[in-house]
C-alpha cells in the first residue's frame, strides 16, 4: 500500500488515508474521510448585440480658435448623423478633445534645423454605440462626408455581459460536478456535498470580449465592410467535494 495523492490532467483525488488496490469495499473504507478536487471549464459563444466606433476629426488652423472651431463643426455633424441613425443620446459621447500648437522644421543655410510655429491642430472624437450593426459601415462612410477624417476603435459587445458570464460559470460548475462524479465512480466511492467553490480559481481564465483593430478612414463611395463575428466567454471553477461515508 502507499499513501499520497492521485492526479489526472488537472483533476486531483486527495486521500486522507491509504489508497488500496483492492475491491470497491476496501477502497471505500480506506478513503472515507477523503475529498475530490476538480477544475471545471466551460466556453460559450454569443452574437454581439451592439457595435461601437470612435469617429472624429483632426483639423488645423492658423489660430487656436480656428482649429478648434473647425474640429467642433465636424464633431457636431457626426453627432447629428448619429441621431439620423436613431442612436439615442445615451449611446453618443465625446471621448477626446485636444488642441496643441504645431511646428514645422526649417533648414537653415548653415545646415542646422529649427522649429517654427505653424498654426494649431485640434481633434474631437465621438464614440457611437449602434444597435443596428448592419448599418455600422454605412454610418462610418457617411461620417466622412460629414467632415470626419479619423475612425478608430471599432468593436462589438453585449449589453448584458454579466448574464453571459454567469451562464458560462454555471456550465463550468456543472462540468466540475460531472468530473468529480466520474472520479468517484472510478474510485468506487460515493460523491458527497460540495465543500468549497472558487470562481475563477487562482490564475484561472476570465471571460473576454473580441474587438476589431483601429483603422484610418479612407474616402470611397461604398459603405465600409464589417463582420461582427461572435463574442467568446470562458470560465473556470475550482470545486472540492466530500466523499460520502
Amino acid at each position: 500500500m502507499n499513501r499520497g495523492f492521485c492526479a489526472l490532467s488537472g483533476l486531483a483525488l486527495l486521500c486522507a488515508g491509504p489508497v488500496l488496490a483492492q475491491d470497491g469495499a476496501g477502497v471505500k473504507s480506506a478513503i472515507q474521510d477523503g475529498r475530490i478536487s476538480v477544475t471545471g471549464r466551460a466556453r460559450a459563444e454569443a452574437a454581439p448585440d451592439f457595435a461601437t466606433v470612435e469617429i472624429g476629426v483632426d483639423a488645423k488652423g492658423a489660430t487656436p480658435a480656428a482649429a478648434l472651431d473647425s474640429a467642433s463643426a465636424a464633431a457636431k455633424a457626426i453627432i447629428a448623423l448619429a441621431a439620423e441613425f436613431k442612436v439615442p443620446d445615451a449611446d453618443i459621447g465625446t471621448t477626446a478633445v485636444t488642441l496643441q500648437p504645431v511646428t514645422r522644421t526649417i533648414r537653415q543655410p548653415d545646415g542646422t534645423q529649427t522649429e517654427k510655429p505653424d498654426g494649431y491642430r485640434a481633434a474631437n472624437m465621438v464614440r457611437v454605440r449602434l444597435a443596428d450593426m448592419a448599418r455600422l459601415g454605412e454610418l462610418m462612410r457617411k461620417a466622412l462626408d460629414a467632415g470626419a477624417n479619423r475612425i478608430e476603435s471599432v468593436g462589438f459587445g453585449l449589453r448584458d455581459p454579466d448574464a453571459a458570464e454567469s451562464a458560462v460559470r454555471v456550465a463550468a460548475m456543472k462540468d466540475a460536478r460531472a468530473q468529480a462524479g466520474h472520479l468517484a465512480e472510478a474510485a468506487g466511492v460515493t460523491l458527497g456535498r460540495v465543500i468549497t467553490i472558487q470562481s475563477p480559481p487562482q490564475g484561472g481564465a476570465q471571460p473576454y470580449l473580441a474587438a476589431a483593430a483601429p483603422m484610418r478612414a479612407k474616402r470611397s463611395g461604398a459603405p465600409v465592410p464589417l463582420v461582427a463575428g461572435t463574442i467568446e466567454s470562458a470560465a473556470e471553477v475550482a470545486a472540492t467535494f466530500a466523499i460520502a461515508p
